[in-house]
């Protein structure tokens, strides 16, 4: 229930299953930052699976965001709000709402961040939801979540996936109080790009989430979910870093810290094992969701093409340029030769390397790697995410942003992670300093900010962005750009190459070398 309180009171005060926050009016918003879903997963609770807050007394103070979980620090996305504090309360959720009037019934939109598994938190200014709870009028939840090791390692007496039921606790979180904040626990749809994308994935595939949310958007849905045995080899690789074994009994004592060195020894030498760990080695990323059997049963698009979740509505969608970022990042945008291209090709195309080249047979070596790499990590996983939910009898919505970033004279193309600006209105904030630079967004940039938003809330409201159901006869998409417009999906050729392609679990490829 809403502590009463004067009208316009500039500090509104909820009181929620495990006490009372106070929170702050911001634009006409209420506000309420850092408020715990779960105790701090610390001593007897470290790589256990979460556990409810603990109580407290009096009236608590949410106008800061929770600390960041132990993360690689210094590169995009993750740790650098000037207000965000330390310490060990990482499982915190924020809230943005138009009125904490538990008579309000608003729909709730529940953002889960990106970040390769091992970076990023909900404090992250990119993720400032404002925009998105005052255009729509609804109310938007963002959380933080276990990374890296903590989150997601292979820890021999430690259950998989500890981020994955980090986000499932902060789900019972919103079905439990997100009343008293104005919000609709029947009306809840999460939403999440990139990690967060595979993570939404993941959910729709978890038995302990079914129920907890009743539509889903899925924003560049990486393909990279691990076998145990890959898991198990890659924990055994991280733990060796440190000297240990990887258990609990080993790892406990260490500092969090430690654990995020331990994943920045590894990451570059990752690319050396493409003999042991097969298309996993090139990420340079250890951590992915597990398919453990238990809390993912199966591979998101298995159980989505049987009807795990077949009254969830979907929104899937990728980019049109993914990989670019990733070769800008490495000094490498427009210059990737032959060789690569080719390694790429034999690592990644479904029927080889001839396949790609005879499908796109005036590309160039660039070009072909940059296609394989946006095809494999994130266009095909999220297309067949949504052609696996209409053969298990529910519905999609698909997508492709083909809007270029503006920065480097377009040649980031529409590059991984280019929708979370638009979609939040944050321009000046994270990755978007490096997409959009130092002008200000153009008036197209502005318009389909605006559209993107529309479209999401609309989605969240009613079920329907404001396109047609994707289906495999007509394929019709939304294309977002200058002029968004519904067509036929635009990446025939790659989707024809991919047609039949199973995203199965990757394997441990062969023993350690």
């Amino acid at each position: 229930m809403t502590i009463p309180g004067p009208a316009e009171s500039v500090e509104p005060v909820v009181r929620t299953s495990s006490g009372a926050v106070r929170g702050r009016t911001e634009d006409g918003l209420a506000v309420f930052r850092g408020i715990p879903f779960a105790q701090p997963p610390v001593g007897d609770g470290r790589f256990a699976a979460p556990r409810r807050p603990r109580p407290w007394d009096g009236i608590r103070d949410a106008y800061a965001f929770g600390p960041p979980p132990p993360q690689d620090l210094g590169a995009a996305g993750t740790a650098g709000s000037p207000d965000v504090p330390g310490g060990e309360d990482w499982l915190t959720v924020n809230v943005w709402t138009p009125a904490p009037d538990p008579a309000a019934h608003r729909p709730v939109m529940v953002w889960i961040h990106g970040g390769a598994y091992k970076m990023g938190h909900s404090g992250n200014p990119a993720y400032d939801a404002r925009r998105i709870a005052a255009d729509g009028d609804l109310v938007v939840v963002t959380l933080n979540y276990r990374l890296g090791m903590e989150g997601f390692a292979h820890i021999e007496g430690a259950p998989a996936n500890r981020g994955l039921l980090d986000q499932v606790a902060a789900l019972v979180w919103v079905q439990e109080n997100i009343a008293a904040f104005g919000g609709d626990p029947d009306q809840v749809t999460i939403f999440g790009e990139s990690a967060g994308a595979g993570s939404v994935a993941a959910l729709l595939a978890m038995p302990r989430a079914a129920g907890l949310f009743r539509r889903a958007v899925a924003q560049s849905v990486p393909g990279t979910f691990f076998s145990t045995a890959l898991a198990a080899d890659i924990g055994t690789a991280l733990a060796a870093e440190l000297g240990l074994r990887p258990t609990v009994e080993d790892l406990a004592d260490l500092t969090p810290d430690q654990l995020v060195k331990a994943g920045q020894a590894l990451a570059p030498k990752m690319p050396g094992q493409v003999a042991r760990w097969g298309q996993a080695a090139p990420t340079i990323t250890p951590y992915a969701p597990v398919v453990d059997g238990e809390f993912l049963p199966v591979t998101p698009w298995q159980a989505l093409a049987s009807g795990a979740a077949r009254d969830v509505e979907l929104i899937a969608g990728h980019n049109r340029d993914e990989n670019r970022l990733f070769t800008l990042m490495a000094g490498k945008l427009g210059e990737i030769g032959e060789d690569r291209a080719s390694a790429a090709l034999r690592l990644y195309a479904p029927g080889g390397e001839a396949a790609y080249r005879a499908a796109f047979p005036v590309a160039s070596a660039n070009d072909l790697y940059e296609h394989v790499q946006t095809d494999w990590l994130f266009a095909m996983p999220s297309l067949h995410l949504a052609e696996a939910h209409l053969a298990g009898g529910g519905r999609a919505h698909v997508y492709e942003l083909t809007w270029p970033a503006p920065a480097f004279g377009g040649d980031l193309g529409a590059c991984h992670a280019l929708d979370i600006p638009l979609l939040f209105g944050t321009f000046r904030a994270d990755l978007a300093l490096l997409q959009f630079g130092d002008a200000e967004p153009s008036q197209e940039a502005l318009a389909l900010s605006s559209g993107f938003r529309a479209a999401w809330t609309a989605f969240a409201r009613t079920g329907d962005p404001g396109w047609p159901a994707y289906d495999t006869r007509q394929r019709l998409v939304r294309v977002l750009d200058t002029e968004s417009t519904v067509a036929p999906y635009p990446e025939e050729t790659s989707r024809r190459l991919w047609e039949g392609y199973e995203f199965a679990p990757l394997p441990l490829v062969g023993p350690e070398a």
